[in-house]
């Protein structure tokens, strides 16, 4: 996604098995390899980190996205 990726957009990037394709390339943007998984934002399970991910979309959208 040339210009990122909008709020509320899956990855086209994020494979049918919910993994990155272009993990470990120098494509991947530097905003993904920034993330670090931990407690907080993965929670104990799938739901919860969607949930967190969902947010941190929306407290990051430009105004009016």
């Amino acid at each position: 996604m040339p210009n990122g990726k909008p709020a509320g957009v899956r990855c086209v990037q994020l494979g049918e098995n919910e993994r990155c394709r272009i993990f470990g390339q120098p494509e991947r943007p530097a905003f993904c390899g920034s993330l670090q998984p931990s407690h907080e934002m993965c929670g104990d399970d799938r739901p919860q980190a969607i949930r967190w991910l969902s947010e941190l979309e929306r407290a990051t959208a430009p105004a009016g996205a």
